[in-house]
């Protein structure tokens, strides 16, 4: 005990005088606030009545109505709900909430949101919602509202293009260019002569009247040359390929793609808007010397205003309303020059200050609005316009599967056999193949402009969109099986972690506090085992919620606060980062397949709980999931038990082969005191977790013994007195009574097993708003040898 202990100063109990005087206070403003809205409403009574007088011959007319009040009612909110501003609200709400539907299904089967967004699109166009609900359709998408859709996906896209722009990096252009570049306009080549070919084959029978075949073939050529840039990147991240060699030669051709595909659709609508190549040939001249002014006039000024300005404090609104500008006046630039004003946009990113921070910055601003509110109305005009009915008759699905071989052919094995004659092996080649063949929405992109400009018919872009749909779709898949094929498919587990034996523990953590108190955990539990326990600390982010400039800052400052913790710990700790499209997943098959033997995370709360409405939607969702009607009908979970956990959490614990320790923390420093309650022979593996803190740590472990679940087993006796012959005075048994705020105060951690936790909670135990931090362990050793025995 310290012989100088600090005094703390607790704060007098306000008097009765206090009392009074606040009690007199809020009475006053009662008074005020009564007298206010009676005199004045009052005066506005009075004022009303004297100008009635003022309407004495001026002829005014009040309209008499035949109809009832509640008519009269219902017709005006029938009024409102068809005014424009009104179908717009709903269009997005509809829009976005089946966006958000269909995209996670998308995740849930391994493909990319964007393939769940174009179906959705395509969903409530007249492909399905107009063919079975021809009157809802269209009550929510009349014919006059779709003109406000379509400026608003104009300015989603805008704003997506500014983004895609910011996101290339030129410096790796500039350093790994020689087989990006050779590579990349192979696969833009090889696929245009490819398209220009079927538009010889299918000119005449697909062809608008009156469009040249120039225009037409051409189309069709840019059409198959596009590889989806931000779809491509995102793919990169999820399989952990951005920091490989293979990663960064994908990145660059995509990114020299991206540019050189951008600059031919420019010169594309140029030669169809002029008419004839000769006369395209000035608004080309016109677009060279916009490009010019952009990079020698506009882009200096803009690095000297990213040089100064890097970071949100300096970051003022002026300034980024100069950035907008830029946007703006470039988009309305390449639209009045004819090469449209999403060439604009794209310039107006590629041109922004290089300085990491500035464009990680910029991109944040815009990248939620613009995929979040807007992207997904670009979808669904696209989906408006997508009649796949017309494709009815067997011819047209003959070429349709014709333009899908062809897309394939030009642009996966076109990539491929560059890729190789540059000097990758098969493997390499045929993934980078496989990734530029990826479409999705840069395709709807160039689609939409070839409709808009009269050059496809809708049967053409039906079929386009479907190839769109299809080269996307397969991406995935194909990478599945070039690793399958080659044997050789990439662990998400370091080997140094695979090949680490003895007690190993996985940190999983979100917040980088959280994952602080998670290494302290393990650390406690670990620390007298030196070279003969390892700890992983492991941090996985959502893949949509980085992009290529933040990805490396977003990982140096999760694990910066941990890994200065382990150096104050003297604890070696191994990180793991991954973009992930499944994290609960990812965090279970980390765990598994690794061979830990503990799986620590933080619990996560769920934005289910805490209102009315929450527990509605909550109990919703986890009626509609087929993952949750599936574990209840094995009877793995009840659907009707409210769990103290976020449903992450839960998927975690159910999935999970190894034990799993979940933290709910309350300031843990360290685990000198603990206690642990038995409240059943399934609690009997705790004790295990007790030696261990003992054996590392010399802590002072309390059992509390609930109901004489242990004075009344001989066995659980056995091994406390094993533990107190090997270290005397650090474990004590204890009646429920001793519980109270004073013990409770002096501890340090409460650990319990997963079961006896909603035991608890559902009790509403008085202490347990006095707990200090909680450790919940699900022990899944135990569970595993009861199967196994059940099996045998």
């Amino acid at each position: 005990m310290d012989s100088h202990r600090s005094v703390e100063r607790v704060p007098a109990s306000p008097g009765p005088n206090a009392k009074t005087t606040c009690r007199m206070g809020k009475n006053r403003n009662a008074i005020f606030y009564l007298a206010t809205i009676g005199i004045f409403s009052a005066l506005m009574y009075f004022i009303s009545i004297k100008g009635k007088l003022l309407e004495e011959g001026r002829a005014i007319q009040i309209s008499q109505s035949e109809a009832s009040q509640w008519t009269e009612f219902l017709n005006s909110i029938s009024s409102n709900l068809t005014h424009p501003l009104a179908i717009l609200l709903a269009q997005i709400v509809t829009i976005i909430l089946v966006a958000r539907i269909f995209g996670w299904l998308s995740k849930k089967i391994g493909q990319p949101t964007v393939i769940g967004e174009i179906i959705a699109g395509i969903v409530l166009g007249p492909s399905l919602l107009g063919w079975i609900f021809p009157e809802f359709s269209l009550a929510l998408f009349p014919l006059e509202s779709l003109g406000n859709l379509q400026f608003l996906s104009q300015i989603g896209l805008i704003l997506f293009m500014f983004v895609i722009g910011m996101e290339l990096d030129l410096k790796v252009l500039r350093n790994k260019a020689n087989d990006a570049v050779v590579i990349s306009h192979a696969s833009i080549v090889i696929p245009f002569a490819l398209g220009i070919g079927l538009a010889y084959f299918i000119y005449t029978s697909f062809a608008p009247v009156g469009v040249e075949f120039l225009s037409f073939g051409l189309f069709l050529g840019i059409a198959m040359s596009i590889t989806a840039f931000p779809v491509l990147a995102r793919i990169v991240q999820e399989r952990g390929l951005q920091k490989t060699r293979l990663g960064t030669v994908v990145i660059t051709c995509a990114a020299a793609d991206d540019i050189t595909a951008w600059c031919l659709l420019a010169a594309v609508i140029a030669i169809v808007k002029a008419g004839s190549f000769v006369s395209s040939l000035y608004v080309i001249a016109l677009a060279v010397a916009y490009v010019l002014v952009m990079i020698k006039l506009v882009r200096p000024f803009l690095k000297r205003i990213g040089d100064l300005h890097t970071s949100r404090e300096n970051l003022s609104k002026p300034i980024v309303a100069i950035f907008f500008l830029t946007l703006i006046i470039s988009a309305y630039a390449t639209e009045v020059i004819g090469i449209h004003a999403l060439f604009g946009a794209f310039m107006a990113g590629a041109i922004m200050p290089e300085n990491t921070k500035f464009r990680n910055i910029f991109i944040e601003k815009v990248e939620d609005v613009s995929l979040v509110l807007l992207l997904p109305l670009f979808f669904v005009y696209t989906g408006l316009r997508t009649e796949i009915g017309l494709l009815n008759d067997p011819y047209l699905w003959k070429v349709t599967g014709m333009i899908i071989l062809v897309a394939v052919v030009g642009k996966f094995i076109g990539s491929a056999i560059a890729a190789r004659f540059v000097g990758q092996n098969w493997k390499d080649s045929l993934t980078i193949g496989a990734l530029m063949n990826t479409r999705g929405l840069m395709e709807l992109v160039v689609l939409n402009i070839g409709y808009d400009l009269g050059v496809l018919t809708p049967e053409i872009f039906a079929m386009m969109v479907i190839m769109a749909l299809v080269t996307t779709f397969m991406t995935g898949p194909a990478l599945d099986l070039i690793n399958w094929s080659f044997r050789k498919k990439p662990s998400l587990i370091p080997e140094e972690i695979i090949q680490q034996s003895n007690y190993r523990i996985l940190v999983s953590f979100g917040h980088p506090e959280r994952g602080r108190s998670l290494v302290r955990l393990a650390h406690s539990m670990t620390r007298k085992l030196k070279g003969n326990a390892s700890i992983t600390a492991m941090h996985l982010s959502p893949v949509d919620e980085l992009n290529y400039f933040n990805q490396a800052t977003y990982e140096r400052e999760s694990f910066a606060p941990l890994i200065q913790e382990s150096q104050q710990l003297h604890q070696k700790v191994t990180t793991l980062f991954k973009a992930s499209s499944n994290i609960e997943e990812d965090i279970v098959e980390v765990a598994n397949k690794g061979n830990y033997d503990l799986l620590l995370i933080g619990v996560g709360q769920s934005i289910f709980e805490g209102s009315l409405l929450g527990k509605v939607l909550g109990f919703t969702t986890r009626i509609i999931s087929p993952d949750r009607i599936l574990n209840q009908v094995t009877g793995k979970e009840n659907l009707f038990e409210n769990l103290p956990f976020d449903e992450r959490t839960r998927s975690i614990i159910r999935a999970s082969q190894v034990p799993v320790g979940v933290l709910i923390d309350k300031g843990f420093k360290q685990a000198d005191r603990i206690f642990i309650p038995i409240f059943s022979s399934k609690d009997d593996f705790l004790v295990k977790y007790a030696q261990k803190w003992i054996s590392n740590s010399g802590a002072q472990i309390t059992l509390i013994d609930t109901g004489d679940q242990v004075k009344n087993r001989p066995e659980i006796k056995e091994a406390i007195r094993a533990i107190e012959h090997v270290a005397p005075h650090h474990i004590q048994l204890s009646p429920e009574t001793y519980l109270n705020t004073d013990f409770l105060k002096t501890q340090d951690l409460m650990v319990v097993s997963f079961k006896s936790w909603k035991k608890l909670v559902e009790s509403k135990k008085e202490w347990l708003s006095e707990i200090p931090t909680v450790l919940i362990l699900a022990d899944k050793t135990t569970e595993k040898a009861k199967s196994e025995n059940l099996s045998n």
